[in-house]
């Protein structure tokens, strides 16, 4: 049975897609601001963001807890080159790596969102709260793709 955060999990997804889809592909090569990431590498973060919470998720569902290590951004978005691939190939990609997710996330028994997760250094939280707040990142992020702000 899908849980109710599963159906708004895909439905945020969704939502967020659409917008994606919709971005004027524009300066996707020119940072957003001094210093910052392009619009590319953007969109590549957000998928290293899909890669490392799907395997958070999976554990944590799976053996009723999850520790393991955070997230080295700058070094995975070099890794990945995103900078060097096509907007369109970004954006299937992302499309892709959300639809995993998306199944994942509805396939999780609802007694494991109760699930303590701790990510490096950081304290326990449930996979419940690692699940809202991959949405709360995303949508932090398609901020500065619309243009609108934040730091990376």
């Amino acid at each position: 049975m899908t849980s109710e955060l599963a159906r708004e999990f895909r439905k945020e997804l969704s939502s967020l897609q659409a917008e994606l889809l919709a971005l004027a592909p524009g300066p996707v090569d020119t940072p957003w601001r001094v210093g910052g990431w392009t619009r590319k590498q953007i969109v590549g973060h957000l998928l290293d963001s899909a890669t490392n919470n799907r395997q958070r998720f999976v554990r944590a569902a799976a053996d009723g807890h999850y520790a393991g290590p955070r997230y080295a951004q700058d070094a995975w978005v070099a890794a990945h080159g995103y900078a060097e691939q096509s907007w369109e190939t970004l954006l299937r990609w992302w499309q892709v790596e959300h639809e995993i997710l998306t199944e994942v996330v509805e396939r999780i028994p609802e007694e494991r969102l109760a699930a303590e997760c701790v990510v490096g250094d950081n304290g326990p939280v449930t996979l419940r709260f690692l699940i809202e707040d991959y949405l709360t990142h995303q949508r932090w992020h398609f901020g500065q793709l619309a243009g609108g702000g934040g730091t990376a």
